[in-house]
């Protein structure tokens, strides 16, 4: 239940731009008012939150946001952001902006209101179409959970309230495409069928693991992979070098030996994959908070491999080889060479995230390994402008 006050839901609505650290801890403790009494719901830890809306983080060199929180009679009820992405590619020629840290009582004059304001500071960026979620870009985590409420988020992913997709809906908000997270237990029976194909594949696909000390100087290549498996892609927008150097020092002390594998084809770089421990398991009993002692909790949990569940953030495999057997061959062997130490480390269950709804080549193979969709994410479009 939302535990806000009778007067908050009789007032009117005021929406105003974060300006001091108060207005940023309101905005940090919002989701904790919405979500508190919701079993599945993971506080984020709030140190990623801050740094993620560091002027210093490399995304703010190509891109540009904006925050408000909505209140009543004092009361924060509601919180949203706007985004601008230089690096974004219109859409039928018309430019596109983002909203995102969507979060809102169960009131519709406070969602019409949030958004609103996104839409109308997007206009005067120039954008005539927006989308969302987005937490900031499509490189992080996106789009809205619509199912799947019932389980967790794992690392990296959000959790909303069911009542969040109908309200956007209702203000007139339209489906773009859904992103769906696959759960897969690692010790699947591989499909005889993928086993004649690795078989017809031998001596042209080798996988390699790349060791912890290793992964600074494989981040150009990975990018390199991970911007042209992903450039078809509905939505894509090119990582940068800083980025992807920003993401993989972040991602480092999470990395257990052997959860990145690169695929090589024919002696060239095809494909990589990339596996996280779910951090979202071990940290939910720190409310947010890694301060004064949730460091040494989270840093002694990953040490001793406590996480029973894993997550798939990163994988690709090169255009030239997406369609047909090679391709195919060449995304089974990283699933197999990567599911081999998840189980060393006792991981039970692995989700694979986000696949987009119209991938179908990659879920028909996760499904044949035994796999299901567990959660569906969902992005949103409306028109902005005089032409909507």
């Amino acid at each position: 239940m939302n535990t806000v006050s009778k007067a908050a839901v009789e007032a009117p609505v005021t929406v105003r731009e974060l300006t001091c650290r108060v207005d940023w801890r309101a905005l940090l403790e919002l989701p904790a008012t919405l979500h508190g009494s919701d079993a599945a719901w993971v506080r984020p830890l709030d140190f990623s939150r801050r740094q993620q809306w560091s002027p210093r983080h490399p995304w703010f060199e190509h891109a540009r946001a904006r925050c408000w929180l909505a209140r009543r009679d004092g009361e924060v009820v509601g919180s949203i952001s706007a985004q601008v992405d230089d690096l974004a590619a219109d859409a039928d020629g018309r430019r596109v902006g983002y909203f995102g840290q969507l979060e809102a009582i169960e009131d519709e004059q406070v969602f019409r209101a949030l958004m609103t304001t996104a839409a109308e500071w997007l206009v005067g960026q120039g954008c005539r179409l927006m989308r969302g979620p987005f937490d900031l870009g499509i490189n992080q985590s996106c789009g809205l959970l619509v199912e799947g409420f019932e389980r967790p988020p794992m690392l990296m992913m959000g959790h909303a309230r069911p009542y969040y997709g109908p309200m956007l809906e209702r203000l007139g908000l339209v489906p773009a495409i859904d992103m769906l997270a696959y759960m897969l237990a690692p010790d699947f029976t591989p499909p005889p069928a993928m086993g004649r194909i690795v078989e017809r594949l031998a001596g042209r696909l080798e996988v390699r693991a790349v060791a912890g000390s290793e992964l600074r100087r494989h981040t150009g290549l990975l990018r390199e992979l991970f911007n042209d498996a992903w450039a078809d892609n509905w939505g894509f927008v090119p990582i940068t070098e800083p980025e992807f150097t920003h993401m993989a020092a972040e991602m480092k002390p999470l990395l257990a030996p052997d959860y990145v594998q690169i695929a090589w084809f024919d002696g060239e770089p095809a494909g990589f994959i990339v596996a996280l421990p779910n951090v979202n398991e071990l940290i939910a009993d720190l409310d947010g908070r890694l301060l004064p002692i949730g460091w040494l909790k989270m840093l002694w949990r990953l040490k001793r491999r406590l996480a029973t569940t894993a997550r798939v953030p990163l994988m690709g495999v090169r255009r030239r080889h997406q369609r047909g057997m090679i391709g195919g061959g060449i995304a089974f062997s990283l699933i197999e060479r990567l599911r081999w130490p998840l189980i060393r480390d006792g991981v039970k269950m692995v989700e694979l995230s986000w696949i987009l709804e119209t991938n179908k080549g990659m879920r028909s193979m996760i499904e044949s390994l035994g796999g299901h969709c567990d959660k569906r994410y969902r992005i949103y479009q409306q028109p902005l402008g005089p032409d909507a």
